[in-house]
């Protein structure tokens, strides 16, 4: 895939003109793209690899597929492909999987993805998928290991000290009122940070395995913490997937934000880590001034929050 096909804008167009449900043929998909056919034809199989029409109908063939693993009906799923028939639809999708769509069976999170000349697939609920280019230098593992490892540690340490905290103070505004990130409102209590440190994971598990947006009530520290065990685990089962298939320069289209936005995992992991340090040294800062690790010594996990002093236990 060409360098102008990997940023955010060039996954926004191709959202846009070549998968818009409305767009059935190559006239439309360029004249959303204000384009005309050759040219955006041309641009397009040279950028992606892959003629507009024939991606349009790979990604469409494996959003069946995908829709058809979640118990979706063969004639439903047909028409929502844009066949006119059940009958076409099953050749087609013979054609591609090998087998019939009455045959098909969940093989992993990727059971619905057919070969592709760019990396690019359907990602559930309404997005796509843009994996890295074969052979291209990821990172991760690990130093990121231990790091994810500690924050859901010693997240679970604040969590279980802030059950001390009667309720009027673990939700009364105490700090100045910055956001931590763009994406959130200003995060002033115990209440605000810790139910953060937790629906972060929550939203990125969605936005990764393409689940639905999660709730976010109820925040309360006891359903914190269940929230949080539930959160946890995803989390890690989902970036050790990513470490497993060394997907960490493949990229999601995130169809949870407003308008989707393309992310890179291991973006996504730096960016929960980075932002989980940041509140999680606000909360202690908070719980020490409540007098809730007196007695700690300095250098204690619990009330330094260092990883090194962590690994010591």
């Amino acid at each position: 895939m060409s360098e102008d096909y990997k940023g955010r804008d060039r996954l926004r167009e191709l959202l846009d003109a070549v998968l818009d449900d409305d767009n059935r043929s190559l006239v439309e998909m360029a004249g959303d793209a204000y384009s005309s056919p050759f040219h955006f034809s041309r641009q397009l199989s040279r950028g992606a690899g892959e003629p507009p029409v024939a991606m349009k109908r790979r990604v469409l063939l494996e959003r069946a597929a995908w829709q058809l693993l979640q118990g979706a009906s063969v004639t439903d799923t047909a028409f929502e492909a844009g066949y006119e028939s059940v009958e076409g639809f099953s050749r087609a999708f013979t054609r591609a999987y090998g087998h019939p769509p009455s045959a098909l069976k969940d093989q992993g999170r990727t059971a619905h993805w057919l070969a592709a000349p760019n990396g690019i697939h359907f990602h559930p609920p309404f997005s796509l998928w843009v994996e890295a280019e074969p052979g291209r230098p990821s990172g991760g593992a690990g130093v990121t290991t231990l790091m994810l490892q500690h924050d859901v540690d010693d997240t679970r340490v604040l969590l279980d000290a802030a059950k001390q905290l009667p309720d009027e103070r673990y939700r009364e505004p105490r700090l100045p009122a910055r956001q931590v990130t763009v994406f959130e409102r200003p995060e002033r209590s115990l209440a605000q940070l810790l139910e953060r440190l937790v629906f972060t994971k929550e939203v990125w598990v969605a936005s990764i395995t393409g689940a639905d947006y999660p709730d976010r009530e109820p925040d309360d520290v006891a359903s914190l913490v269940e929230r949080f065990e539930d959160a946890a685990a995803a989390w890690l089962a989902v970036v050790r997937d990513i470490d497993r298939r060394d997907a960490w320069a493949d990229r999601v289209v995130d169809a949870l934000c407003d308008p989707p936005e393309s992310f890179v995992l291991a973006g996504i992991v730096a960016h929960v880590l980075t932002f989980s340090a940041a509140r999680r040294t606000l909360v202690r800062q908070l719980l020490v001034e409540d007098g809730l690790f007196a007695g700690e010594p300095l250098d204690s996990p619990a009330l330094s929050g260092d990883p090194l002093n962590w690994m010591k236990r």
